[in-house]
Formats: C-alpha cells, sequence, structure tokens
C-alpha cells in the first residue's frame, strides 16, 4: 500500500476549515494602541524579539535585550527601540529600512503571557529620538515603532513549554561552546574560548 500525499494548504480559507472560528475575545483584544496594560508590559520587558522581512518577504527574526523597560515608550501609538551593538550583519535593520514594517514580541522572565506589537517604522538618529538613550553613547540610531496593533498573548507555550521553571532548564554543557560550533560551521580552525571566556568577552560590550 502506498501512502497518498496530500496538495499543501496554501490559501487561508483551505486553512480555515481546518480549525474552528476565532472566539470572540480572541479577536476583540486586538487594539490599535498601547493602552496602560501595554505600557506596564514593555516597562518590565528586558527581552522583546524582533521580527521582519525583507521586499522579496524572505524573514529574519532578532533576538533584542536590555535593562526592563530598555524599549522607551513615547505615547500610546510610539515606540522607541535602541539599537545596541551587535555583529554588524544588520539582517534586520536592512529589512526594515527596505518595507517599513516590523512585528515585535515581549517577554518578561516568570511571566507566561507575552505582548505582541506589530507596525511601521522609521529608522531615525535625530536628537529627540536619541535623547531617551543618552546613557549609551553606543547608541547611533533608533527604531520608531508606529503602532498598528497590539494585544497580549495567551500563556499556553509557555506553560507547554515550561521555559521559565529552572529544573526544565538544559545545562549549559549540554552544548559544545559557540566557538567549537562556529569552527564545525565555517570550517574555522579559531582558538576555542571557554563559555566563561566568551562570556567576560561579551560583557566588555554590552
Amino acid at each position: 500500500m502506498t501512502d497518498s500525499v496530500s496538495d499543501p494548504i496554501d490559501s487561508p480559507s483551505d486553512l480555515r476549515r481546518l480549525y474552528a472560528p476565532a472566539k470572540a475575545r480572541s479577536v476583540a483584544k486586538q487594539i490599535n494602541h498601547l493602552d496602560g496594560h501595554c505600557k506596564r508590559f514593555i516597562a518590565l520587558s528586558p527581552f522583546v524579539v524582533l521580527a521582519s522581512a525583507n521586499a522579496e518577504g524572505d524573514p529574519d527574526s532578532s533576538p533584542r535585550g536590555g535593562t526592563p523597560g530598555f524599549v522607551h515608550v513615547v505615547d500610546e501609538h510610539t515606540l522607541l527601540i535602541p539599537d545596541a551593538p551587535g555583529n554588524n550583519r544588520l539582517d534586520s535593520l536592512s529589512n526594515l529600512a527596505e518595507t517599513g514594517k516590523i512585528g515585535l514580541l515581549f517577554m518578561i522572565p516568570g511571566v507566561d503571557e507575552t505582548l505582541r506589537v506589530n507596525g511601521r517604522v522609521r529608522l531615525v538618529q535625530d536628537a529627540v529620538s536619541l535623547a531617551p538613550f543618552a546613557a549609551d553613547a553606543r547608541v547611533r540610531l533608533v527604531i520608531e515603532v508606529t503602532v498598528v496593533d497590539a494585544y497580549l498573548h495567551c500563556a499556553k507555550a509557555f506553560m507547554r513549554s515550561k521555559l521559565w521553571q529552572p529544573q526544565t532548564w538544559v545545562d549549559r554543557s549540554s552544548l559544545p561552546t559557540m566557538g567549537e560550533m562556529l569552527n564545525d560551521q565555517t570550517g574555522g580552525q579559531s582558538p576555542v574560548e571557554s563559555q566563561e571566556q566568551m562570556a567576560a568577552r561579551y560583557a566588555e560590550d554590552l
């Protein structure tokens, strides 16, 4: 007996036939601004995943972190994200410059809910936009986000993964060091740092 292969699902209408309609509350929770709850969530968040795509639709996601509230809320429609020192590949920034669109997923350690924000983007470097980040002279560029929609995402994924429960955490020694993995992937022969040496080096440029 030969297993049959079904055609891929390639339209929203075909996809919708597999799932029940979204619950009314799931639809109603999407708002077009940052209310007090969204602002408080961002103020407590030290970590956000930044999603973007280029003009051809090729996607990218990038982690961004800082002290809680490192993303500055200007008002209910505007966010400012400082561009901290990185690897200078500029994948995300190039995508943002091309399309002017962004997706953000804010997380708070210990909290299973997340906050999703989608919006339009400008890359700016004027004095007013840079002012909230004046304490870090390395910030030369700010991602200005105009909020299109925002909504709190339910806790199911984090509950399933038990992400914040220490007993589920993997010991770092379960993986090779970053240097070892990169040497394997690139065929390089760079001297391999220990995890502690790498952390100490990164600490100088956080």
